[in-house]
């Protein structure tokens, strides 16, 4: 049983049909060579120029203002392909290397830019520092030269916005520091004049000022002691006065009932001496030598001392006077008072002036906390904005050390690796695809035909395809019995056939192969 296929036609009947109708496939089939070759020809040749470039990082990285750190080099390649291929730059590049002629004649520049972006190709690579620059052009003498202009323009843009890069940020970053140093200094000079203003009642000053307290208080304590021991000494003087007072009265008394009438002399330099020293041992015993009364006693008995030994006593005594009216005693003891009490006023005046101190300290003290709140309500911000302007200040050191690396043409720049050269063949037309394509057109287009005919022709060429239709049964089939002359005309036609067919097949070959010897057709 012959193999069917799925529309019921067997494969013996569809060789059959190809063998019958060889002549309109092969005809459909040179054609289709024969118009792709045309079309190949007549199609303009489109060359490929092609330029790699790599992205060179700085080995001199100032600071992390640094572009490369602020950016990856495909976000730099994005924003750069943008500027290489903006209309300002593109209408340069027009008109310097005479491109797209023909179509300014046409239309405008803005349509003749977008036909050019079209041509244009970036294309990073994977690992990132390299990246492929490809322009199409039909004209195999610009296309190089036009592909290493873009890769130059690559160059520069990335140099000029680098360099503004970096000079937008040097400013920035200074604008920022100039107000935060207004906004700092400000603050300084509140803290400074409050600092000024309330010095000796800032915290710090605190426990200073808690000393000194406690020294001003001994002293105060101190002197109210010295005035204490000045009153009682005072009151023994004036007891000694009152004494001395009596003794002088009795004295004065018995003088006028003497046997031989003679007044009763004096006290004489002597006398008054031993009296002293007597004093002086007995005032040794309750005071110590610094106490005023010892110093005082001493030295009248040294000046005493010095006035005895160049007087002697019986001279003293010849020369006294009889008269009462004079006790130098008394008056010394007089003296003595009138130093003790100057010496309690000006104790007294240390002491008010000592209490004025202590007072002030006080309030010192006391205002302490109350300072230490305040300095902590006005310093509160101060720490942040330290910090902020510190940072601004490395900030814009790393700004101004990036712009002059950036100025001295020292950053990261790009390098063009591979140069685009004049390509050796064009990227279209691809003739084995054109080819191929109107190959498969010619094929299809006769097998179209011949599937038409076939649909077309109603003659029976199986006898079980007769008997089917016409529910007949078929005795027997007699073959197509050819004249001569017939025979003879087919065999002509036949070998004209063939002949014509090889012809056009030989002669397709051989211009094929003659294109390709003269470049005209790439492979």
């Amino acid at each position: 049983m012959e193999t069917q296929l799925p529309q019921g036609i067997s494969i013996n009947q569809m060789v059959d049909v190809i063998l019958r109708r060889k002549t309109i496939i092969v005809s459909c089939l040179l054609i289709g060579i024969t118009l792709g070759l045309a079309v190949y020809l007549t199609q303009p040749k489109v060359y490929q120029g092609t330029a790699l470039l790599s992205y060179q990082q700085t080995k001199i990285n100032p600071a992390r203002m640094s572009p490369d750190e602020q950016a990856q080099i495909r976000d730099i390649v994005s924003t750069l392909s943008e500027i290489v291929t903006s209309r300002t730059n593109l209408e340069k590049v027009i008109t310097n290397e005479g491109l797209y002629t023909k179509l300014l004649e046409t239309f405008p520049m803005e349509d003749v830019i977008l036909q050019m972006r079209k041509h244009i190709s970036i294309t990073p690579s994977r690992r990132g520092d390299t990246f492929v620059v490809t322009y199409d052009s039909a004209d195999l003498n610009k296309v190089a030269r036009v592909t290493n202009t873009l890769a130059s323009n690559f160059i520069e843009e990335n140099m000029k916005y680098r360099e503004d890069k970096a000079t937008e940020t040097s400013t920035y970053t200074q604008d920022e520091l100039d107000m935060a140093k207004v906004i700092l200094d400000r603050k300084e000079a509140i803290m400074r004049d409050y600092k000024l203003k309330h010095y000796n009642e800032m915290p710090e000053q605190r426990i200073a000022n808690m000393s000194r307290l406690a020294s001003l208080q001994t002293q105060y304590q101190s002197k109210q002691e010295s005035i204490q021991e000045l009153e009682r000494t005072r009151v023994l003087i004036r007891d000694q006065i009152e004494v001395r007072k009596q003794i002088l009265a009795g004295l004065t008394n018995s003088s006028s009932i003497s046997p031989d009438n003679q007044p009763v002399s004096a006290e004489t330099d002597h006398m008054k001496l031993e009296r002293l020293q007597k004093t002086l041992a007995l005032s040794q015993e309750r005071y110590t030598d610094q106490h005023p009364k010892i110093k005082s006693l001493k030295k009248k008995i040294a000046f005493l001392e010095k006035l005895t030994a160049n007087k002697p006593e019986a001279q003293v005594l010849a020369g006294q006077t009889g008269s009462n009216n004079f006790d130098a005693t008394l008056f010394d003891l007089q003296s003595e008072i009138k130093g003790i009490q100057l010496s309690i006023d000006k104790i007294n005046k240390e002491k008010k002036d000592t209490q004025a101190l202590i007072d002030q300290y006080e309030q010192w003290v006391g205002a302490s906390p109350v300072r230490e709140a305040e300095w902590s309500a006005l310093t509160r911000e101060y720490g942040e904005l330290k910090r902020h302007y510190d940072f601004l200040v490395s900030q814009n050191l790393q700004a101004g050390s990036a712009l002059h690396l950036e100025q001295k043409q020292k950053g990261s720049q790009f390098k063009i690796v591979d140069p685009a050269r004049t390509p050796l063949k064009p990227i279209s037309p691809d003739f084995i695809k054109i080819m191929g394509v109107f190959l498969l057109a010619g094929a299809a287009l006769g097998g179209g035909i011949v599937a038409a005919l076939e649909f077309l022709n109603n003659s029976f060429r199986d006898p079980v395809r007769l008997s089917q239709v016409f529910d007949l049964e078929v005795i027997c089939s007699v073959p197509h019995l050819s004249l001569k002359k017939e025979n003879v005309r087919t065999r002509i036609i036949t070998t004209a056939g063939v002949i014509f067919y090889l012809s056009w097949t030989v002669g397709l070959m051989l211009a094929i192969y003659y294109l390709i010897q003269r470049g005209l057709i790439v492979l």
